[in-house]
């Protein structure tokens, strides 16, 4: 009778068993959605008008998305070989860090910021260093600096920064990259519409800077999963290399072109957005709360140690927002994604009822 092998079960990479995990917190969520910073109503009617018109034959063939990177590159003052279109912009930050990554680099990152940097970057052999933001949740520009050693590889910068919607000044980020040629100096440029300030004009003419778009937001593209990243030929021709030739689908490349095309809607979206972010702040200011100054679609507020009750009872009233209490910096925070005007007076009148449960001393839920 042949010896029965020991059991031996596949393991992990090491770094994949110490990375940090992610869970969305995105189930039931029938409510009014100010969580998640997505567009709180519609795409483009052209967008919708595209997928209605969309054939099942078309449907069996390998998604091309050479042309539609061409139409984006044109939109955005960019030649085509220096933006690749990505499976949102997660896709883009793995790319960049898969490609630019070895064991020994170190990604430089101010916190709190967008989870996924590290995420993405625990995954590589390379050591992630963090720099934290004073109380005023502005971009520690010169601890940043500081941070920066001849190890320094990648730099990872949301600007507009999520949660606290602080932004950097374009000559700190031009500052960084002179400071960082080593590394390449991530520019994510997520919620660029609500803060009308870009750095897509210096790419190419910076070496290393490489700069990030997505559709999810502004665009209301976000179950469709559009991502951009766009830097020098010489960088793209190297994270071309590792990229997924398939991960954009079709239906998403085909919805691009007209919702870029459509200024009219995304131009009074925005601007709705902006009016009731004012609205809104004034209406936190009323009730006392203390936020900070924001340049994108939401607005991070301290609510203490009640934080999560807040947020229960903010649901129970309708109203969904996210808890970022976990966040560096951010203890006893929530952010609340910027809607339209009239859900922003509906989310106004939920927060005034609730901040009032609250001081009356109503039972932990």
């Amino acid at each position: 009778m042949t010896q029965s092998p020991t059991a031996v079960t596949p393991t992990p990479r090491a770094r994949v068993q110490a990375m940090k995990e992610y869970h969305p917190p995105l189930g039931s969520r029938d409510r009014m959605r100010l969580d998640f910073n997505e567009n709180t109503i519609a795409c483009s009617p052209k967008v919708r008008e595209t997928l209605a018109a969309i054939s099942a034959g078309s449907l069996t063939r390998y998604p091309e998305r050479e042309p539609v990177e061409a139409i984006v590159a044109a939109h955005l003052g960019l030649r085509a070989e220096q933006a690749v279109l990505t499976n949102g912009v997660d896709e883009a930050i793995h790319l960049l860090f898969e490609t630019f990554l070895e064991a020994g680099d170190e990604v430089l990152m101010p916190v709190p910021t967008y989870t996924m940097y590290e995420v993405y970057a625990s995954a590589t052999d390379a050591r992630v260093v963090t720099v934290q933001a004073a109380g005023d949740l502005q971009f520690p520009f010169e601890r940043l600096v500081s941070a920066i050693t001849p190890r320094t590889k990648a730099i990872a910068i949301a600007n507009p920064n999520s949660p606290s919607g602080s932004a950097a000044t374009r000559e700190q980020l031009l500052e960084l990259a002179q400071r960082a040629p080593q590394a390449v100096l991530l520019v994510d440029e997520a919620y660029f519409h609500f803060h009308g300030e870009t750095m897509m004009d210096q790419v190419g003419a910076l070496p290393n800077l490489m700069v990030a778009r997505t559709f999810s937001k502004a665009y209301g593209l976000a179950g469709l999963r559009l991502g951009l990243l766009a830097g020098p030929v010489e960088l793209m021709r190297w994270a071309r290399r590792v990229l997924s030739p398939y991960s954009v689908n079709s239906l998403a490349l085909a919805c691009l072109p007209p919702a870029l095309a459509d200024t009219e809607y995304l131009q009074w979206y925005v601007g709705e957005v902006l009016a009731a972010r004012s609205e809104f702040e004034a209406a936190l200011d009323a009730a006392g709360v203390r936020r900070w100054p924001s340049r994108a679609n939401f607005v991070l507020v301290e609510i203490g140690a009640r934080h999560a009750e807040f947020v229960q009872r903010m649901r129970d009233a309708g109203v969904l927002v996210r808890d970022r209490s976990s966040d560096p910096g951010c203890d006893g925070c929530v952010r609340i994604t910027i809607g339209t005007r009239e859900q922003m007076k509906q989310a106004a009148v939920a927060l005034r009822d609730t901040m009032a449960a609250l001081k009356d001393g109503g039972g932990a839920r």
